[in-house]
């Protein structure tokens, strides 16, 4: 057993120890359909190459974004990450070093995160960012979290366009921590009311840019009624490439962003790791979950960086933590700088300009088809499609011809099952849409 060296002796004292009687308890909340209920089917004894080509083989038989038609996106997107991002990023520096708790003697360290915040800075118009978070759904969740302590407030008024994974997770914190969730109802690409939700308890409304339905709302009028109210506005981005084209949250009057990073720099692997965006403005700043670089001098005069306004409460005594999250997803933080980079200020506008042109030509294309309906009045890269029939039979026909045709929207909200959710990205080619369109056609 050269890679377990654990006796079965030390296997039943640990789960003794903390109150198991199998390693099967270990996971009663993964459900049973999700297990295996037998061994995988290989030798007890095939050599390790053999192993691989037996692994690679069954992978075979997998649809993946790279040999298929690929419509899926609904917060995680299928955008080409240049080489140079991988190259980069394994080098032994980058690769091996871990969150800085001794931060004078990382200063590289330091530089890439002091970088990756003012990216995060330019793209979403806020005046501070901190150094990333895990992904977009705990950047969310802090930015609730945030805005109930500079409020002062409990609740948190929860736009219908919000991804419905990230209204979940907040759900699981509300339960936790006991601030208050006001949801309104899912209306896919329809404008809300959202400002008459507003209360004297409101600490925060949550608004998804664009949302899920892939609908680009005008939140100016929202921005003008919380500020009055003395209430945050937050925005949620789950699609960062979009920032590249439309105007940025802190121009148009949002208060904190919370943003999934994925799409520049991460591969979409099988839903992480990613990378987690948080930006405010700077009054709220000490309020800010995670940690912060920023940029100094030493006493020589030279210029160095430093973590900077993080309280030791956030490391050691975690019951009076602004945040839980004293960590930051580093390495993905990298990747996602070092893309950022390469394409710069024009090849950002120029790659979202791309994902656009091609979503519009998609709409057009969906448009001619007997049956279909484009929902979207404005849009980004996604668009919701209504057909006349149920979304998920179809979406499975199409997966038998080679093309993943987006997701029914059945999947999150029952009462929606002839609804389509399609996304493209500069990866998508004239004849993935061809394959799509035919494919509809003819299941239609």
């Amino acid at each position: 057993m050269r890679y377990l060296p654990l006796t079965q002796a030390d296997r039943q004292d640990m789960l003794s120890r903390i109150g198991l009687d199998s390693t099967d308890a270990l996971f009663a909340d993964v459900p049973v359909s999700a297990r295996l209920q037998t061994p995988v089917n290989l030798s007890t004894t095939m050599p390790e190459y053999l192993v691989e080509r037996r692994l690679k083989a069954m992978a075979a038989n997998n649809l993946s974004a790279e040999n298929t038609a690929f419509f899926i996106g609904g917060g995680v997107y299928n955008h080409h990450v240049p080489a140079s991002v991988d190259t980069l990023i394994q080098r032994g520096e980058f690769l091996t070093s871990y969150t800085p708790y001794q931060p004078e003697v990382s200063q590289g360290t330091l530089q890439t995160l002091f970088e990756f915040q003012t990216q995060v800075c330019a793209l979403t118009g806020m005046e501070v960012a901190n150094a990333s978070l895990y992904d977009g759904s705990t950047s969310c969740v802090e930015a609730i979290m945030m805005a109930q302590r500079v409020t002062k407030r409990t609740h948190a008024v929860i736009s219908g366009g919000l991804h419905p994974q990230y209204r979940q997770v907040a759900d699981t914190y509300a339960r936790m921590t006991g601030f208050q969730l006001d949801c309104l109802p899912a209306q896919p690409c329809m404008a809300e009311d959202l400002a008459a939700s507003i209360t004297p308890d409101t600490a925060c409304v949550v608004v998804q840019y664009p949302d899920f339905f892939g609908q680009v709302h005008d939140y100016r009028a929202l921005a003008h009624a919380c500020a009055a109210a003395g209430v945050l506005l937050i925005a949620v981005c789950t699609e960062i490439v979009a920032l590249g084209a439309l105007e940025a949250p802190g121009i148009w009057g949002a208060d904190i962003v919370a943003a999934e990073g994925q799409s520049l720099g991460i591969p979409m692997g099988f839903g992480g790791p990613h990378v987690g965006l948080f930006a405010c403005k700077e009054k709220y700043l000490r309020a800010m979950p995670g940690r912060l670089c920023g940029q100094t001098v030493d006493a020589h005069g030279k210029r160095g960086f430093v973590l900077t306004l993080s309280t030791r409460e956030q490391h050691i005594r975690r019951e009076k933590a602004t945040s839980n999250i004293c960590t930051n997803s580093g390495l993905c933080a990298l990747a996602f700088s070092i893309h950022v980079s390469l394409l710069g200020q024009q090849g950002l506008e120029h790659l979202a300009a791309l994902n656009h042109a091609h979503a519009c030509q998609l709409a057009d294309r969906l448009a001619t088809i007997p049956g279909v309906r484009v929902m979207n009045s404005a849009f980004f890269n996604e668009i919701t499609i209504a057909l006349p029939t149920a979304a998920a039979p179809v979406v499975e026909a199409l997966a038998k011809r080679q093309v993943l045709a987006g997701i029914p929207l059945s999947r999150f909200y029952p009462e929606m099952p002839n609804l389509l959710l399609l996304a493209v990205t500069e990866l998508t080619s004239q004849e993935h849409v061809d394959a799509l369109i035919t494919g509809l056609q003819e299941t239609l």
